[in-house]
């Protein structure tokens, strides 16, 4: 993949993509402009480019493009960002963007190719927590099954999204600091004092959160 500049941008449009399919509010696509390819409303798009000339011509004419069929294209949410390979001996660069919930950045595999992994990004990931915390605290006097319940299903939802190949340590972060989390508020129910690790142990047994798992190779 080499890709030198990026096009990143948003635009509304009330139709369905590919003949009435449906498809999600954030979606990956690929199309091609003779077969008529439609984008549903609010659709997040990123155009690869190996020449920096093609993508500032592209840049400059598809807003026009666009206002022929009543279509506005966000200036505020579409950029322009060179984000080349680096070369061979390079130790990388500090060349990363943030696009649907993740921060793209090169890196080497094991085999020592530049490839680009993904994360969560880090506002993403701390709203998340956030929220985590939030409903621990306020549900920490219901019944624990209904709690356990609720958090697996927050949990599996995260994953299903964010469970990307190279992403796996912020997935663990979620699940460790969700069973910090968790623990600290259940301590907090009455004046006694809380759960200590051993019984916390023992209620992980009963309580087991789902673990993070790799979903989508990317």
């Amino acid at each position: 993949m080499n890709q030198d500049c990026l096009l990143i941008g948003r635009w509304g449009f009330d139709q369905r993509l590919d003949n009435g399919s449906r498809v999600s509010r954030e979606v990956h696509a690929r199309f091609c402009e003779r077969l008529g390819g439609k984008f549903p409303g609010s659709t997040h798009l990123v155009i690869g480019f190996e020449r920096e000339d093609d993508a500032r011509r592209v840049y400059e004419v598809l807003p026009k493009r666009f206002q022929k069929y009543g279509l506005t294209i966000s200036p505020e949410k579409t950029n322009l960002w060179r984000y080349g390979r680096p070369s061979r001996n390079e130790d990388g660069n500090n060349d990363t963007f943030n696009f649907l919930g993740f921060t793209h950045y090169w890196a080497k595999s094991r085999q020592g190719y530049w490839i680009i992994k993904r994360k969560t990004e880090r506002k993403r990931l701390r709203r998340t927590l956030k929220a985590i915390w939030a409903w621990c605290k306020i549900r920490r006097h219901e019944n624990e099954a209904v709690q356990y319940h609720s958090l697996c299903r927050k949990l599996t939802g995260h994953y299903n999204y964010f469970a990307v190949r190279c992403n796996y340590k912020s997935l663990n972060l979620v699940h460790q600091q969700t069973c910090k989390y968790w623990k600290y508020w259940l301590s907090r129910r009455s004046n006694e004092s809380g759960l200590s690790w051993k019984e916390w142990e023992k209620f992980s047994l009963r309580f087991p959160l789902p673990k993070p798992c790799i979903k989508v190779a990317i």
